[in-house]
């Protein structure tokens, strides 16, 4: 089986673009049928739009770790006016008070003038010893945690949709069983009623009927309500109105599915992908960690000018004298350092980082063991539900055939009203299990799909049963 990217590649590549997320008011297909609405749901769910733009993140994450590689350009431009007032000795580097250059002159003064410097500075590091690669390969292990997560977020939203779809078909099948019952127990109240009068059966029988009816009518109700309340859930995934929803059920309601082969790849899940990819990202924090304590070379390149309304005799410059570049310098060099004293830091950091790394490197067993149990139990929920569908036609004809022959004894007094009311209660539950049967194995295969983290196996068989396969 293909896994979810092929499946969102043939779908829906071009629907989750930023394109697509700018039109998420596109014309919802009617009537709606199972696989339309998981397309529609991965196209137009804010929540993967989300998703879509935080792995549009990640990958600018790749993109910015790659600008290590270039040199920088630091240019410059100054005009002050200040008193020039210099002394001699030394002064710790510190932020608060300028720097002043020049000799010092015998006298000081409280006369400013105009002072103006311009420059560029362009450095490169040629050698870093590998920390630049591992820091790009620390954001792309970023990127395919973003990735997979996307993964993640369009499996649940398929799930969601497709089983919210199953619970809306489901409900009304349960009405359209609700009101047959509803119809026939009218039509035998109608006939007790119409019996009792006639004294040919006691009062009692007409007032079970009619209990018996509107508890039928109840059901109807709570029926109907269950339906608007998964309406309600299935137009929210989608993002439209609930009245706007027609659905096609038909493959649904017409046969089950078939049991599908167990192959399923676990290694491919999105879950265990993504928690590969934090394992992946958490090792390539150590190898930048590993990278960290060597010297740094930086080949630096300058070209400044100053101006200064100040001489070195001592006297002032008149009116704008400073504000012109005066002295030209330019510079070429290496530069070498080293942090010698942080290699303490660096190794308290790796060995938090390792063990990051074997936490990871756990829950990546434990994601691997329980997608494991969970493809296991959703494979026995399949076929036990595939096994109750095929049963259930057997139930509803002996149910139907029970229901007539309680009726025709009542009226040829053979049976009492309790016989055919429970020969009722026992057609109801029979329609209602055959109906939900079909459903709850399509619901069963949604569970095994999410379980799988492939949905394409699902729509394939939605498939299949929509065009006649088997």
């Amino acid at each position: 089986m293909k896994p979810l990217r092929q499946l969102v590649l043939l779908f829906t590549v071009g629907s989750l673009s930023l394109a697509a997320a700018d039109q998420p008011n596109a014309t919802l297909p009617s009537p709606l049928t199972l696989e339309t609405a998981v397309k529609y749901a991965l196209a137009h769910y804010p929540q993967i739009r989300a998703a879509l733009e935080r792995r549009a993140a990640a990958n600018g994450g790749i993109a910015l770790a790659r600008t290590a590689y270039f040199p920088s350009a630091n240019a410059l431009w100054q005009s002050n006016r200040a008193t020039r007032n210099n002394i001699f000795g030394l002064l710790l580097p510190q932020q608060v008070i300028p720097s002043l250059t020049g000799p010092v002159l015998p006298t000081t003064s409280n006369q400013s003038v105009w002072g103006s410097a311009a420059g560029m500075l362009v450095s490169w590091e040629p050698v870093d010893f590998g920390y630049r690669r591992a820091s790009v390969d620390a954001a792309r292990a970023g990127a395919r945690v973003a990735s997979a997560e996307v993964e993640i977020t369009q499996i649940d939203i398929a799930t969601a949709t497709a089983a919210t779809f199953i619970s809306v078909i489901d409900a009304q099948q349960t009405i359209r069983a609700a009101q047959a019952d509803v119809d026939r127990r009218e039509v035998f109240s109608r006939s007790v009623h119409v019996l009792v009068q006639n004294q040919l059966r006691p009062g009692a029988d007409a007032s079970r009927s009619d209990a018996e009816l509107a508890a039928a009518r109840i059901v109807l109700i709570q029926a109907r309500t269950n339906e608007r309340v998964a309406l309600v859930a299935l137009a929210n995934l989608l993002g439209v109105s609930p009245d706007a929803l027609r659905l096609d059920a038909t493959p649904l309601i017409d046969r089950a599915p078939a049991l599908p082969e167990a192959n399923p790849n676990i290694a491919a899940n999105p879950v265990a992908s993504a928690q590969n990819a934090r394992l992946q990202q958490a090792d390539a924090q150590i190898h930048v960690l590993d990278r960290s304590y060597f010297p740094h070379f930086n080949l630096q390149s300058s070209v400044s000018a100053r101006g200064s309304g100040a001489n070195v005799n001592g006297s002032i410059g008149s009116g704008t004298d400073g504000l012109g570049l005066q002295r030209e310098n330019w510079a070429v060099g290496l530069t070498a350092s080293f942090p010698v004293l942080d290699l303490f830091s660096i190794r308290a950091r790796k060995q938090i980082a390792s063990a990051n790394e074997r936490a990871e490197k756990a829950r990546y067993q434990q994601t691997v063991q329980d997608i494991s149990a969970e493809v296991a139990q959703a494979q026995a929920r399949l076929e036990g539900a595939i096994a109750i569908a095929q049963a259930t036609p057997a139930e509803l004809q002996a149910a139907r055939d029970a229901e007539t022959q309680a009726r025709a004894r009542y009226q040829a007094a053979l049976a009492n009203v309790v016989e055919v009311t429970d020969a009722q209660s026992l057609l109801i539950r029979a329609e209602s299990d055959d109906a939900a049967s079909k459903l709850n194995a399509w619901r069963a295969l949604v569970g095994l799909a999410a379980a799988e983290g492939n949905f394409t196996q699902f729509l394939d068989a939605v498939r299949s049963i929509s065009t006649g396969g088997h």
